[in-house]
């Protein structure tokens, strides 16, 4: 994902700084290509969407993988019914012939939403992040309990002391085995939204939510459409509406792509579509802007704005209102970060720099990007749910939008680029 050439210096040091430290597998997540290079289409790799009208999605699958002779990578048969595979020319012509089949995206790939950070510790007393203290998450009686959140990411460190007690299980779609966490950032959502309060490490924002550890990316940040609509797959079928526990899921992860406000029907765009099902199982979603300082109507999932709430970076350097703190490498307290994406799709602001939270080894870490502002939001909306469980996303998300805290209220934007709200949990 593209940094500005100001932040791409200051990034540079820390990377240096990072490998000196033997942060290896974080160092490698870091220097992953940039956004241009991640928006192309992986060669020769599709998803195939069946029409609704395929009454055994099973068999029609296995007679098109015999007769393309292709290599299948997923089945899908809740958020999608249909299946990602390797196809050559003439496979992927026999298939959009087929009159069974809705339509063909080609596999593109995604990668998390982050910047950069600071170095791991380990933690001993608990700390409260300034994250949690800005949106006043701390203080609360409602701490999420009996809501489910799914982390669709590089997998939860499984057995963390802050993470252990409110894993209720996973699934891995993306290269290896297992969904516990090789690279981090995983781990690191997942303490920001529900980090145990407890007497050491950090405290989350819903602390007695549970966690689904949903592995869709690789260890070093990277993943494919066809990955995420796995984990999307995975989540559909756990929904409310299905009977199933898991009401939030958070997708700190973005790639190239639009919104043709027809769940990815007009556009043969999968990856919404997917969305779209796994929203209509009663799962409000919740996903980052993007880091490359532009326009999220141009990143996905971001720019699904039927379909997901969509939070940018605020940064924060003292947990409170009123840019009293000290300035970042990416602007001035109490104001948007330089990285973050914005426009219309955006819907609230949420602190996203030097943001302090679980890491893997049992640690903890301070990093930055919309993929730290998106799980304050994510576990906000756990936070609301406890208390409304029978709310649709769209009640959540106004229902957040309509507490945030106004521009000027307590944060300037001298961008002039963000209208939306920052989140505030001070009545949830």
């Amino acid at each position: 994902m593209h940094i500005p050439a100001k932040v791409l210096v200051s990034a540079l040091l820390l990377a240096v700084i990072s490998v000196a430290s033997a942060v290896v597998v974080s160092a490698a997540a870091e220097e992953r290509p940039a956004r241009e290079d991640r928006e192309e289409r992986i060669p020769g790799q599709y998803i195939v969407v069946f029409k609704d009208s395929v009454t055994d999605p099973e068999m029609l699958e296995a007679d098109m993988m015999t007769r393309t002779r292709g290599t299948r990578i997923h089945s899908y048969r809740h958020a999608l019914s249909g299946f990602s595979a390797t196809l050559n020319n003439e496979a992927l012509r026999e298939l959009e012939n087929d009159p069974r089949v809705a339509f063909i995206s080609e596999d593109r790939t995604v990668s998390i939403d982050r910047a950069r950070g600071g170095g791991e510790v380990t933690a001993a007393a608990q700390t409260l992040p300034t994250g949690i203290n800005r949106i006043n998450a701390e203080a609360l009686a409602n701490k999420g309990a009996g809501v489910h959140v799914a982390v669709l990411d590089t997998g939860i460190q499984t057995d963390h002391p802050d993470l252990k007690n409110n894993i209720a299980g996973g699934k891995n779609c993306a290269p290896g085995i297992g969904y516990s966490d090789q690279n981090g950032h995983g781990t690191h959502v997942a303490g920001t939204i529900a980090a145990t309060q407890n007497t050491q490490g950090v405290v989350g924002v819903a602390p007695a939510a549970k966690l689904w550890a949903v592995r869709v990316l690789d260890r070093y940040g990277s993943g494919s459409w066809s990955s995420i609509i796995c984990g999307l797959d995975f989540v559909a079928s756990k929904g409310p509406l299905r009977g199933g526990p898991i009401k939030v899921a958070n997708l700190s992860l973005s790639g190239g792509g639009t919104n043709d406000n027809n769940c990815g029907n007009t556009n043969n765009d999968a990856l919404h579509k997917a969305i779209c099902r796994a929203r209509d199982a009663g799962v409000t979603i919740v996903v980052a802007a993007g880091n490359s300082g532009s326009n999220a109507a141009n990143s996905v999932p971001a720019a699904y704005d039927d379909a997901v709430i969509t939070v940018s970076a605020l940064t924060d350097s003292d947990g409170v209102q009123g840019g009293l703190g000290s300035s970042t490498s990416y602007g001035l307290d109490d104001t948007f970060a330089s990285f973050s994406n914005y426009g219309s799709a955006v819907d609230m602001g949420a602190p996203g720099v030097n943001i302090y939270s679980t890491w893997i080894s049992k640690g903890y870490r301070s990093i930055s990007g919309t993929s730290m502002a998106s799980p304050h939001v994510a576990g906000a909306a756990a936070l609301y749910l406890a208390a409304n469980p029978a709310a649709s996303w769209l009640t959540v998300r106004n229902a957040l939008v309509g507490m945030g805290e106004p521009l000027g209220s307590g944060h300037t934007d001298p961008s002039l680029q963000h209208a939306e709200p920052v989140l505030r949990a001070d009545s949830l």
